[in-house]
C-alpha cells in the first residue's frame, strides 16, 4: 500500500486506482496524462512487459468514457533505450499501435541528454504515421531550440519543461535565471512557430507567459503540470476555460519515483514536507 506522503504524488499501484484518479480530475475539468512508473530495464523482456502492460492501459482508457480524453506517456528506458535502440523502436511500435486502434494520444517523455537523439528519430519515425503524439523538450539544453526546429515541422505536439536531469555545463544552463529565460524564449518561438503548445510548468510566470502569448498569437495551448503539485491552480485554469492535463504516475514502482522526485530538486522535497504536515 502506498503511504500517505507518497499517496500524494503517484494514482495508485495499478489501472483501476488510476483511472479512479482520473474520473476524480476529469469532473474537475483536468485532463489526466498517466504514465506507468518504471525505467532503465536491461532485459528486452521487460521493456516488452512494460509495452504490453501500456497496451492493455491504453484499452482502459478507450473504455473510461472521460469528458477529458486520457493520455498516456512512456519513457523511452522503460520501452528498452538502455538495451537498444532497437528494442527501444520496436516496443514503441507495440504501444502506438495500440493507441492507434483505440484512439488514445501518446506522450514521449525526455530523459537524460545522452537519450535526446534516439528519442527525437524515434518520435519522428512515428508521428508521421500517428500525428496523435507528443514529446517533451528541455529548455534548460542548450541545443533545444535547434531541436524545436526540427519539431515544429513534424505533426504531433510539443511540451516544453524547464528540465529536471543534471546534464554537465557545456550542455546546459544551470543558473535558475538562465533556464527560465531560455524557457520564455523556447515558449515565443512555439507560439510563433508551432500549431499547439504544452506548457509543462508550475511556475506561475511561465503560464501568464502562455496566456500573453496566446493572447498575441491565437496558438492554442495547454498547461501540464504534475499530480500533487499545485492542484487547487490545475483546478483554477481549469475553471477559467484553459485546457489542464495532470501527468499521474502508478504503478508498483512508485518508491524509487518519489524518491527520485525530492532528489531531483529541492523544491519536491518541501512539496513532500507540506505533505507530511498536512497528512
Amino acid at each position: 500500500m502506498i503511504p500517505p506522503i507518497a499517496n500524494n504524488f503517484v494514482a495508485g499501484e495499478d489501472v483501476d486506482t488510476a483511472l479512479a484518479h482520473a474520473r476524480r480530475f476529469d469532473e474537475q475539468g483536468v485532463g489526466t496524462i498517466l504514465n506507468l512508473l518504471g525505467e532503465h530495464y536491461d532485459d528486452p523482456a521487460d521493456a516488452e512487459q512494460e509495452a504490453a502492460a501500456y497496451a492493455a492501459l491504453i484499452r482502459a482508457l478507450a473504455d473510461a468514457d472521460l469528458s477529458v480524453a486520457g493520455c498516456i506517456s512512456v519513457k523511452p528506458s522503460q520501452l528498452g533505450l538502455d538495451i537498444s535502440e532497437a528494442v527501444f523502436r520496436e516496443q514503441l511500435g507495440t504501444v502506438v499501435e495500440a493507441a492507434r486502434a483505440h484512439d488514445i494520444f501518446v506522450w514521449m517523455d525526455m530523459e537524460d541528454h545522452t537519450t535526446v537523439d534516439a528519442t527525437l528519430d524515434a518520435f519522428e519515425a512515428h508521428v508521421t504515421t500517428y500525428p496523435r503524439m507528443g514529446l517533451c523538450v528541455q529548455a534548460n539544453l542548450k541545443r533545444t531550440r535547434e531541436d524545436l526546429r526540427r519539431l515544429v515541422d513534424l505533426p504531433g505536439r510539443i511540451r516544453l519543461v524547464k528540465g529536471a536531469y543534471d546534464p554537465p555545463p557545456e550542455l546546459a544552463y544551470r543558473e535558475k535565471a538562465r533556464v527560465n529565460r531560455a524557457y520564455h524564449d523556447h515558449l515565443a518561438y512555439l507560439f510563433t512557430h508551432a500549431d499547439h503548445v504544452a506548457v509543462g510548468s508550475h511556475d506561475p510566470e511561465m503560464i501568464e507567459r502562455a496566456k500573453t502569448l496566446h493572447a498575441e498569437h491565437g496558438t492554442p495551448f495547454e498547461v501540464q503540470m504534475l499530480m500533487g503539485v499545485r492542484e487547487s491552480a490545475q483546478f483554477d485554469l481549469a475553471a477559467a476555460g484553459y485546457d489542464v492535463y495532470q501527468y499521474a504516475p502508478y504503478g508498483t514502482k512508485w518508491l524509487s519515483y518519489f524518491y527520485r522526485r525530492v532528489r531531483e530538486r529541492k523544491a519536491n522535497a518541501l512539496f513532500a514536507l507540506r505533505a507530511i504536515v498536512s497528512g
